[in-house]
C-alpha cells in the first residue's frame, strides 16, 4: 500500500464482522470523503440504518469515530475504530478493522466496491 491513502470517493462493503453477521446480498457500505488527511463518511445498510465517521489518515492507518443507529430498535451505537489497508490481488482496497462496542473488542473486513 502507499505510505498516504487516498479514498475520496470510494465505497467500500463490508465482508465480515466479528460485531454481527453480514448480510452479503445488502451489507452495509461505506462512502468516503477526504481532504487532505481528514477523513469522512457516511454508511447505511444492513444492521445500520444511518452512520457516520470522521478522523484521520495516517499513513496506511485510517483512525475514525463512529457513530451509528442501529435497525432493530434504534438505538445508537458510537466507538472508535482503526483499519489497516491491505492491496488486493485484483488491485481494489481491503480495509480490515479493529474496533470497540460496549468494551468488546471485535474485527471487521471492508472491501472496495
Amino acid at each position: 500500500m502507499p505510505s498516504t491513502l487516498f479514498l475520496d470517493g470510494m465505497r467500500f462493503a463490508m465482508v465480515s464482522s466479528t460485531a454481527s453477521e453480514v448480510d452479503s446480498d445488502a451489507p452495509t457500505t461505506f462512502d468516503y470523503h477526504q481532504d487532505g488527511r481528514l477523513i469522512w463518511g457516511e454508511y447505511t445498510g444492513d444492521t445500520v440504518t444511518e452512520g457516520r465517521f470522521v478522523g484521520e489518515i495516517a499513513g496506511a492507518e485510517v483512525r475514525v469515530s463512529f457513530a451509528h443507529a442501529l435497525v432493530s430498535d434504534g438505538s445508537v451505537v458510537r466507538g472508535d475504530a482503526v483499519s489497516r489497508a491491505e492491496q488486493e490481488d485484483d488491485g481494489r482496497i481491503r480495509l480490515v478493522e479493529d474496533f470497540a462496542v460496549d468494551g468488546i473488542d471485535h474485527v471487521s473486513v471492508c472491501l472496495q466496491v
